[in-house]
């Protein structure tokens, strides 16, 4: 799902969950470090282990030692930003976009 580069990651977490399958815990970014996402997450069933911002007051609960894991996903998405139209988003059409990111992921890690 593609949004505007000034959009908080957060707004769009609601949909991206919706579509999430049933899972134990959920390893997220602190950009998806909001009330409302982790809610929603408690309600599917699942634990959220997202680092807390550095403007909260109250901290959530947070295990670093099973946020380790999460560095194979940073991995993959700096992997695909080694392709300069990827990381510069040369191509405005979202389905051009995604056709140069599934090219990229293609080269990166099947040849």
């Amino acid at each position: 799902m593609l949004t505007g580069g000034q959009v908080a990651d957060c707004t769009a977490g609601a949909e991206l969950l919706a579509r999430l399958p049933g899972c134990d815990i959920l390893h997220g970014d602190k950009g998806y470090d909001s009330d409302a996402i982790r809610r929603q997450v408690e309600d599917r069933g699942a634990m959220p282990n997202i680092p807390p911002k550095a403007n909260r007051r109250w901290k959530n609960c947070f295990s670093p030692f099973l946020y380790r894991n999460r560095n194979a996903i940073e991995r993959m998405f700096c992997r695909l930003k080694d392709f300069r139209r990827v990381a510069t988003r040369y191509d405005r059409n979202a389905t051009n976009f995604l056709a140069a990111v599934c090219i990229a992921a293609t080269v990166s890690y099947w040849l």
